[in-house]
């Protein structure tokens, strides 16, 4: 039902309501875009607005963090969490500064050549920065579809199907090509998932979807698997940064007994997290035997 997501009334809303962030400056440049992208996921934007301010403020351009260590960029990167993406975006940003004149590419194809840079992203990016009218589908937008489209509660597993829907969704213009509102479109889309389509406690009062077919049925309980829910204490994540925390906060290398006292009540597991970060290439053992960030031994 498509008539389920008007154009017009969703980018209406979209222009009293949008939020005030400053990826969405339209001077920002298309690396700039990215690094909020990157930012953002999995992590609230409350928590993402300072260090990208930081991020940007000194690294404006890829070739400017190209030049700073691996374990420079990972220190920077603090408590956002998930610092592979860290690691991940310093790797893109010596590729964008040796073979694509210090800029982001504008297609999508040649975006998911770059390293860390996955299908989300590279729609991200062109949407946003570019302007190019491509489906955007991230956790927002597929719940946003899933109710107001196909009047369930929650969506299911991801697939190809979640851009079908996108894409099908994305306003034409009278010559059935897209229409210039389509990346506009899009951005709304995501800020009402993110604002009033939540996934609890969803403010249907004040959607401008006043058609949605999940609330025409009378907004049915979701009826598939639960959803899961991600804890943080205790797991192997919460040891990795722990971990991680010394060796941000030391210039330098540290000896293992530095690493070893943050986590006591379980030796293995702190071993298992230390290991872990060794292969991801986050943390180095120096010539001596200490340990350092990516870079700095």
């Amino acid at each position: 039902m498509l008539n389920s997501v008007p154009p017009e009334r969703l980018i209406g809303w979209f222009d009293t309501h949008e939020r005030d962030l400053p990826w969405r400056d339209p001077a920002c440049s298309g690396w700039q875009i990215l690094v909020s992208e990157i930012m953002l996921q999995q992590t609230p934007v409350s928590r993402v607005l300072e260090p990208w301010r930081e991020w940007v403020a000194r690294w404006p351009v890829p070739s400017a963090m190209a030049a700073e260590s691996a374990g420079e960029v990972l220190r920077a990167w603090g408590k956002l969490g998930y610092p592979r993406r860290a690691l991940r975006l310093h790797e893109c940003s010596k590729v964008l500064a040796r073979d694509h004149d210090d800029r982001v590419p504008e297609d999508v194809e040649t975006m998911l050549t770059l390293p860390g840079i996955g299908d989300y992203t590279a729609r991200a990016v062109a949407c946003f920065a570019y302007g190019q009218a491509v489906p955007v589908v991230d956790t927002n937008v597929r719940r946003v579809i899933a109710r107001a489209v196909h009047g369930r509660e929650q969506p299911g597993n991801p697939s190809r199907r979640d851009l079908d829907d996108a894409e099908v969704l994305l306003p034409r213009s009278t010559d059935a090509g897209y229409s210039r509102s389509a990346p506009r479109f899009s951005a709304a889309l995501m800020e009402l998932g993110a604002l009033v389509c939540t996934a609890r406690n969803p403010k249907c009062d004040n959607c401008p979807l006043v058609g949605c077919t999940w609330v025409r049925l009378g907004r049915p309980a979701h009826t598939g698997p639960p959803r899961k829910t991600q804890k943080f204490a205790g797991t192997d994540r919460q040891v990795r940064g722990l971990l991680l925390d010394v060796l941000r906060g030391t210039n330098g290398s540290v000896e293992r007994s530095k690493l070893d006292v943050v986590w006591t009540s379980d030796t293995a597991q702190r071993d298992r997290a230390l290991d872990s970060l060794l292969v991801d290439g986050l943390v180095e053992i120096t010539t001596d035997g200490r340990y350092c960030l990516a870079g700095e031994g």
